[in-house]
């Protein structure tokens, strides 16, 4: 891997907190553990570790978290999910993750020198090149295929994970054309609802009534922290030409609409729930059996 160029200095960033991918700052000396032990790590090394936002977990766990869901309401009841599973999906939300974050960085360099919370981002500050970038994302993307390939029912998996990856390269652009790019970012973070389910089973038809509100869940569950953390930025990027849901829904309707988004988080946890257990099935069945036996 190309070691960063020696001759730009690191540009400090300012504070702010941890948010899902391409959206939070990377001020890198922040008191944390995560933060510390990139900063251990040697400087050629750190640079890229600041680009898959190692030093910023919290995006990884909010990628990690529906495949953890998924993985666990897919395991047969009374039996703790596939461990070797949950290591996969660890693995894989680390990697992806910082590939979105890569392809995220890449895409926006130019945006991000403008914006005070991004300037200090190793491409926008020029302390990677785009080539380096590259490489880099090469790496990640090899290595997420690994653990593509390692999942069981690989065939189905490799086909359920590959038709993300549209997702994980057109988040970034949304900003630029649409009022609903946490919209995107949500279909691409909540991902993992379907892959647990699909590792597990080897199908999804037969969990569509389960995975189906879980995965909504999950991306009403996204418009409504990343709108919020959009509001930080909406002058840049209005500014800047670029849209949000912050902009869109603006301050005198955000909190009604996220609201409305939260009811609906909780409404389709519940949904998975209540089908998981299976009492929505035996509602469908006993409905079918009357409809069938209806004169």
């Amino acid at each position: 891997m190309p070691p960063p160029n020696p001759t730009k200095e690191k540009v400090s960033g300012t504070k702010g907190k941890d948010v899902p991918v391409g959206l939070e700052e990377t001020n890198h000396n922040h008191n944390s553990t995560t933060t510390s032990i990139v900063d251990r790590l040697p400087l050629s090394v750190q640079p890229y570790m600041r680009l898959a936002r190692l030093d910023k977990p919290i995006g990884t766990m909010l990628l990690l978290w529906p495949c953890y869901w998924s993985t666990a309401i897919a395991a047969d009841p009374g039996h703790w999910p596939d461990p070797k599973l949950l290591g996969l999906f660890t693995i894989g939300s680390f990697v992806m993750r910082g590939a979105g974050c890569t392809i995220n960085d890449m895409w926006d360099a130019d945006f991000d020198r403008h914006v005070e919370r991004t300037k200090s981002r190793p491409l926008a500050s020029r302390e990677l090149s785009m080539t380096q970038a590259t490489a880099f994302l090469a790496a990640q993307l090899s290595v997420g295929l690994g653990v593509l390939l390692s999942l069981p029912h690989m065939e189905f998996c490799f086909m359920v994970g590959a038709a993300s990856l549209p997702l994980v390269v057109a988040y970034p652009l949304m900003k630029r054309y649409t009022n609903w790019p946490q919209l995107v970012l949500g279909m691409t973070f909540n991902w993992g609802a379907l892959m647990g389910w699909a590792a597990t089973h080897g199908s999804l038809m037969d969990g569509l009534s389960i995975v189906g509100p879980l995965y909504a869940s999950g991306i009403t569950w996204t418009l409504v922290y990343d709108t919020l953390y959009a509001h930080q930025d909406k002058r840049d990027d209005e500014k800047l030409g670029l849209k949000s849901t912050a902009l869109y829904f603006g301050d005198e309707y955000t909190k009604p609409i996220l609201y409305g988004f939260s009811a609906l988080t909780f409404t389709n946890w519940m949904v998975a729930g209540y089908n998981a257990a299976g009492l929505g099935q035996l509602v469908l069945d006993d409905t079918t059996t009357a409809i069938v036996a209806a004169p």
